[in-house]
């Protein structure tokens, strides 16, 4: 796993899941991609527009940001943050570079959990019990 791909907000919704809510995680998740896809696709046909509108394109970028911080996806939320400054300037090539940039992160870190939750499903099936994950990536 590679470094920084989430943070310790990922930490505090693992540790919310509990025997009474044992699809917490997957739930919040489910709920981070929907949205995540979502706002994508808003992003990308309002910066298609022969004029843009950069209040409209903050807004939706303003959104991702903080779905991706609420769910600890640190570098979708960092790659927003660059993507909101080149809003403000209103600088149509940078907000281009930026939206494929958090795509880039956002399909990262949405195969990084797959792939994480899909193994402790296995695990779980298999009797098994998940320890709380270390901040390695």
């Amino acid at each position: 796993w590679e470094k920084g791909f989430l943070d310790a907000q990922f930490l505090q919704l693992q540790q919310l899941q509990d025997e009474s809510n044992p699809d917490f995680v997957v739930e919040v998740v489910s709920l981070f991609f929907d949205d995540s896809e979502k706002l994508l696709n808003d992003l990308t046909m309002a910066l298609d527009q022969p004029n843009v509108d950069f209040k409209k394109v903050d807004a939706h970028v303003h959104q991702l940001k903080g779905s991706s911080s609420s769910i600890g996806a640190q570098r979708v939320k960092n790659a927003c943050i660059a993507f909101r400054s080149f809003c403000e300037e209103q600088n149509i090539d940078a907000t281009l570079r930026c939206l494929q940039q958090v795509k880039q992160e956002y399909y990262l870190v949405k195969n990084k959990l797959e792939t994480m939750l899909r193994l402790e499903q296995q695990i779980v099936a298999a009797g098994g019990s998940i320890p709380m994950i270390e901040l390695g990536f």
